[in-house]
């Protein structure tokens, strides 16, 4: 299976095929936001990748994709995908001209053995393929894309330009979303203006934000292989213990659990 390279271009909707399956093997990597007139289901098997996705509302927002998620992009939605280390990337397109059941919001899901293994074979399968012995996987993989659990983990990102170096920071290991009353000398700007720029962009409190983008930060960093120790320390917790606990008030699950490999 070949490596994709950071600066790799694909553009699907160039190929004139039903449903077009892409697996491959991707080391770092930034798509750039952008956007295609098929409909699209992100997913890797092994490692993380994570998505800008363009929100309408706020702006932007971002979402984790460890091995046991996946997302649904509808026709026409702007998003890029990053990946920081190698990657087991499957990516389906599909043309919406030949499919009228097919979600019409971006979706974040779970993805159990029957999903995967669909989203494997289909990514899989030659482009000349004929369309007819497509049809039972497919009409299958859309029953499936149906019922999967959907998953609430994506944080809005402000817009306000006081707060980009900030966020840039955050990505790059730089800074870490610390209290409130601790950033507001990486920001520069007081502590009532953040809060009410986090309330007025995000729709969130700048508390409630925190507690995602640690969660979002403890999946990435968990799906790439570091340990429970390294991830609790990295974040700030007192402890292994703490930082276990805070991931399953949020999640539902321990970190184990959560990646438990279904397929």
């Amino acid at each position: 299976m070949a490596i994709i390279e950071h600066d790799a271009r694909f553009d699907a909707d160039s190929i004139e095929v039903n449903v077009l399956g892409i697996a491959a093997d991707v080391g770092q990597h930034d798509s750039g936001m952008h956007t295609h007139q098929k409909a699209q289901l992100l997913y890797a098997p092994r490692g993380c990748m994570s998505i800008t996705l363009s929100d309408t509302k706020f702006g932007k927002r971002e979402c984790v994709l460890p091995p046991t998620k996946a997302a649904w992009i509808p026709a026409g939605v702007e998003h890029c995908a990053k990946m920081r280390n190698v990657v087991a990337y499957r990516s389906i397109y599909f043309d919406i001209q030949f499919f009228n059941d097919l979600p019409s919001s971006v979706k974040i899901l779970g993805v159990n053995s029957l999903l995967g293994a669909l989203i494997e074979r289909m990514a899989m399968w030659a482009w000349d393929m004929p369309s007819e012995q497509q049809t039972a996987l497919v009409a299958l993989f859309i029953e499936e894309l149906k019922l999967a659990e959907e998953l609430k983990l994506s944080l809005p990102i402000p817009s306000d330009k006081r707060l980009q170096a900030w966020l840039q920071g955050l990505r790059s290991g730089k800074y870490q979303a610390e209290q409130l009353n601790k950033i507001v000398g990486e920001i520069g700007a007081s502590d009532k203006t953040i809060s009410r720029i986090f309330s007025q962009q995000t729709g969130m409190s700048y508390q409630a934000w925190r507690q995602q983008w640690r969660i979002h930060a403890a999946i990435e960093r968990l799906a790439e292989g570091a340990s429970v120790s390294a991830v609790a320390f990295s974040l700030g917790f007192a402890s292994d213990s703490a930082f276990i606990s805070f991931f399953k008030q949020h999640i539902g699950n321990t970190p184990s659990q959560y990646f438990k490999v279904r397929l």
